[in-house]
């Protein structure tokens, strides 16, 4: 079952980011999967950011002649962001850092949700540690996320085999994010950025 169409005023714009930028990688069914949920809440519009068409400086310099300036207005634009993230030995990957690291305050004060997958432990541990490299860009995390467990045999033809059990953890997550965001958004429209950095 998935989400029940919802009007609201204001809506959010949401980025979706897509952190793996393998080959043959999963993660583009997780996320295909995750925006059609999302575009189906009218509290939100989605943007989906998939890091594989960005080529970001590895130096981590502001190269004007690289992908970073149309990265940084997707970041900057955005309300919301939900991660969309594989685990690599215990980690996340190392693209996903790079763009982590290449921007600042274009991330600051916004919420961030999660959405996993892989082996036995459906990427969580890859969410714990971002919790902590987001944390440092103030920013709120959501504590509640999507995880899909051996994700290949979750899926079947782009879509979860328990669709509802991960619709309704997707709408939680969403619920959260639409209150976070709304809160966060209001603070940055009415405190000075300089609150940030004191």
């Amino acid at each position: 079952m998935l989400l029940e169409k919802i009007s609201t005023g204001a809506s959010l714009r949401l980025g979706i980011i897509l952190a793996s930028t393998r080959k043959g990688r999963f993660g583009e069914t997780v996320a295909k999967w995750f925006e059609e949920i999302s575009k189906q809440d009218y509290r939100f519009e989605t943007d989906l950011i998939d890091l594989s068409e960005f080529s970001l400086p590895w130096d981590m310099s502001k190269d004007m002649d690289s992908d970073l300036p149309i990265f940084s207005d997707r970041i900057a634009e955005a309300d919301a962001f939900v991660v969309i993230t594989p685990e690599y030995n215990h980690g996340y990957p190392a693209y996903l850092k790079l763009a982590i690291d290449s921007l600042h305050e274009e991330w600051n004060a916004k919420p961030l949700g999660f959405v996993s997958y892989g082996g036995s432990s459906g990427g969580l541990r890859a969410v714990e540690q971002l919790r902590n490299v987001f944390a440092e860009l103030r920013m709120t995390t959501i504590r509640d996320c999507v995880s899909f467990h051996w994700a290949h045999a979750r899926f079947h033809n782009g879509r979860p085999t328990e669709e509802f059990r991960y619709a309704s953890s997707a709408e939680k997550l969403l619920n959260e994010l639409y209150w976070w965001g709304n809160v966060l958004k209001q603070a940055r429209m009415n405190f000075p950025r300089s609150v940030l950095r004191s």
